[in-house]
């Protein structure tokens, strides 16, 4: 022993003198050298020495991107967020990895060193982090995530680092639908949809279906969701979802509607789709979300998939608008319309779609929110694909602080990555 080799902690190197301890398997570093490194006191972590460039490598070092920190809140510095924060650094505790949390407000478009948050002896502290192997991206706005700053974090991590991120982007709907229309094999599950350019469109998608429905292409949560239908004799009923509930209106002509809704048209773009007559539970429509992750072999695998039933105010079922959550099984029986081999149905067809986002859409992605719908025909359709499905969808934060798989799978990833 006592000799001389480089210590690697995320981008932080350090040449070291080594020393033989009594305590198998241990490393035992100065105070000051983790201090520096951003290292966890008592953090077990994988280690890996390569002999051809004497490098002892510790990790992986994951950096989460979050939207906000709220300083004065020592609790609940994350917010909402803050449980499945702590959950995630549970999980790297368990899988040998280190894990910290970083905001727009603090990253820079170059340096090697991150400012962030970590959980250590019960309590979020603020530190200092190399730039991590890892990125993992759970900024829940558009905005946050086209700032300056964090582009040019985020290609520096990638450039100079070789730093891996995965989700790095927010779809669009629009974007979805085109991309999965080039996979052959997947447009049996695609309803018609396009971009909603002007009047002649919306008349001639109102030609071919009872039922439309105006998408905002960057919108979540069900927000701004407009649903068109004919009715008997020419007139057309509108509901547009609001925040508590939905706005009904009704119209001789579809032209004097698209007159009231044009300056919502134009302020922000749709995506018109085919309207779908879906099974329902006591009346009221339900979808499915699955949650489908790449884990420990870096292969696309199904995490979860529940059912959600609208509430009876909202033809939307997101649980932010009143939803709620079921079993696919137990919202199957419950149906109105008995379906055969419903969830073998939905598992193939979130599969499937997963590995279409990653053949056909640019961008790097290792978990995804894929909604889909049945029929009354029993048919599957996809509603949308989300990239920052919320974790609170899939199910409940455990009183008892089990990890759930969803985070676990997220951590197996990461090691996977970047090949610890």
């Amino acid at each position: 022993m006592n000799q001389t080799v480089q210590l690697r902690f995320g981008s932080a190197r350090q040449e070291v003198r080594t020393l033989p301890t009594s305590q198998p398997g241990t490393i035992r570093i100065s105070q000051s050298l983790a201090s520096r490194l951003g290292l966890v006191h008592g953090r077990q972590l994988c280690c890996q020495y390569k002999s051809g460039s004497r490098t002892i490598v510790l990790g992986p070092l994951i950096g989460v991107l979050v939207s906000r920190v709220y300083a004065g809140s020592a609790d609940k510095p994350f917010g909402a967020s803050t449980a499945f924060c702590r959950e995630m650094s549970d999980a790297c505790g368990v899988y040998g990895a280190s894990v910290f949390f970083c905001t727009p407000n603090e990253v820079q478009g170059h340096g090697d060193t991150v400012p962030g948050w970590h959980y250590a002896g019960g309590r979020w502290t603020k530190g200092t982090f190399p730039i991590p192997d890892v990125l993992y991206n759970r900024l829940t706005s558009r905005k946050y995530e086209n700032l300056k700053n964090v582009q040019q974090f985020i290609s520096h991590a990638k450039s100079s680092h070789n730093t891996q991120m995965f989700n790095e982007k927010y779809l669009n709907k629009n974007e979805v639908f085109d991309a999965l229309r080039k996979e052959a094999h997947l447009n049996a599950y695609l309803p018609e949809s396009h971009l909603l350019h002007n009047y002649q469109q919306l008349k001639a998608m109102c030609g071919k279906y009872q039922t439309v429905f105006l998408k905002p292409i960057t919108g979540s949560l069900g927000k701004g969701i407009i649903r068109i239908r004919k009715q008997p004799g020419g007139s057309f009923v509108c509901h547009l979802t609001q925040l508590n509930g939905i706005r009904k209106q009704s119209f001789a002509s579809l032209s004097r509607l698209f007159s009231v809704i044009s300056g919502k048209v134009k302020a922000q773009r749709y995506q018109i789709q085919q309207g779908l007559e879906l099974i329902t539970v006591g009346g009221r429509p339900v979808d499915f979300r699955a949650l489908v992750q790449r884990g420990e072999t870096g292969q696309w695998a199904i995490t979860s998939i529940v059912a959600r039933i609208a509430s009876n105010r909202h033809f939307v079922s997101n649980l932010a608008r009143g939803g709620t959550l079921s079993t696919v099984k137990e919202a199957l029986a419950r149906s109105e319309t008995k379906v055969s081999g419903g969830l073998t149905k939905l598992r193939k067809a979130s599969l499937q779609i997963a590995k279409g986002i990653e053949a056909q859409v640019p961008g790097h992605f290792a978990e995804l929110g894929v909604d889909l719908a049945i029929d009354t025909n029993g048919r599957v359709w996809l509603l949308e694909v989300n990239s920052k499905p919320s974790k609170d969808d899939n199910s409940p934060l455990s009183p008892d602080r089990k990890i759930r798989p969803s985070v676990k799978t997220i951590v197996q990833y990461a090691r996977y990555l970047s090949k610890f």
